[in-house]
């Protein structure tokens, strides 16, 4: 069985909530080895501190997989059509990193937080999870077939989604600005990244959100941001760690997780995906197909057992929780 050990997240200041949606990267074999070289000498210095790393499986048997029972009421809202095979087919993005969706030692298994979350939801109706690797561009087309009954790949609500799919929340989408460990920084507002060179993906909401602080920043009468554009994260991150980019912005979770294995970064604020407004990431199913219901009362039972929680803090990601599921909540709030 092999491990990655992760330390303890550090709290961040909280700008607000939201959905991440943006950059990640597939990691090479030898960048893991070279993440987990790393993880090791951050490990020594945690335990030195005296704080206790975190263990996380990274087997294809993931025994270490929080579960629960099966809740008759959830389950008996299971539509029959989607029922009657016993199965939940689900869509997990399993191309990126830690912690989200990622292969296992075997390249091949799909693991993560995002199959944890749905391993419960399965669980909770009595039905047999199947995890099949979707691709993010893929996972709406995926829905929209059959092919997949649901999609469990950190998908934010936004309004034009909510027009072809129902959502059930199970997390906040938080984004982390990443810099060199050491550096001094903390980014809570726009102001605090006046005159630095931030490091974001084209297109994203994450260079949405730097734009409208850099504008808001010159309107103040303060030194922009200079934004430098990367389509690989661990490129930006490489940036960081030569100290050509103060910071890189992406999302919550992958930074929580190369900090916890790069002693060399470190994150120093986190932000909305949707600022100013409040966005969640959610179980995804067709709409109208009634799933969705069945899916918030998985998740509350979830919830209720305290194997949500668990599952959160296996992966570093008790940051992100919620207080209970909401079904196609309101955007822009």
């Amino acid at each position: 069985m092999s491990r990655t050990v992760l330390r303890p997240r550090r709290p961040a200041a909280i700008v607000a909530l939201g959905a991440a949606l943006a950059l990640s990267a597939c990691t090479s074999s030898a960048e893991i080895e070279a993440d987990q070289r790393a993880g090791s000498a951050s490990d020594a210095a945690s335990e030195a501190a005296g704080s206790t790393p975190l263990s996380v499986d990274t087997s294809p048997e993931q025994a270490d997989r929080v579960r629960t029972d099966e809740a008759p009421d959830a389950a008996a809202l299971v539509p029959a059509d989607i029922g009657e095979d016993g199965v939940l087919t689900v869509g997990v993005n399993g191309s990126g990193e830690p912690p989200l969706g990622f292969l296992a030692d075997d390249n091949a298994t799909v693991v993560g937080s995002e199959v944890d979350v749905a391993q419960l939801v399965a669980d909770a109706l009595g039905l047999e999870l199947e995890v099949v690797n979707t691709s993010w561009e893929q996972w709406p087309l995926g829905v929209q077939s059959g092919d997949l009954e649901a999609v469990f790949s950190n998908v934010g609500v936004n309004a034009e989604r909510l027009q072809l799919f129902d959502f059930a929340t199970y997390r906040q989408g938080i984004m982390a600005f990443t810099a060199r460990t050491g550096s001094g920084l903390t980014i809570e507002e726009p102001a605090d990244i006046a005159g630095l060179t931030l490091a974001v993906g084209s297109g994203t909401n994450q260079e949405r959100i730097l734009l409208d602080w850099t504008a808001q920043n010159e309107a103040a009468g303060l030194e922009p941001a200079t934004l430098e554009y990367y389509a690989v994260a661990s490129d930006a991150l490489l940036g960081v760690q030569s100290g050509r980019i103060d910071a890189y912005l992406g999302p919550n979770p992958n930074a929580v997780y190369q900090e916890s294995v790069n002693a060399e970064v470190e994150v120093v604020g986190t932000v909305n995906a949707g600022w100013p407004n409040t966005t969640y990431v959610a179980a995804t199913t067709l709409k109208g197909n009634g799933l969705v219901e069945a899916f918030e009362a998985a998740l509350q039972h979830a919830f209720d057992d305290g194997s949500y929680a668990a599952t959160l803090e296996r992966w570093g990601l008790s940051d992100e929780a919620v207080d209970e599921p909401v079904v196609n909540p309101p955007v822009g709030s």
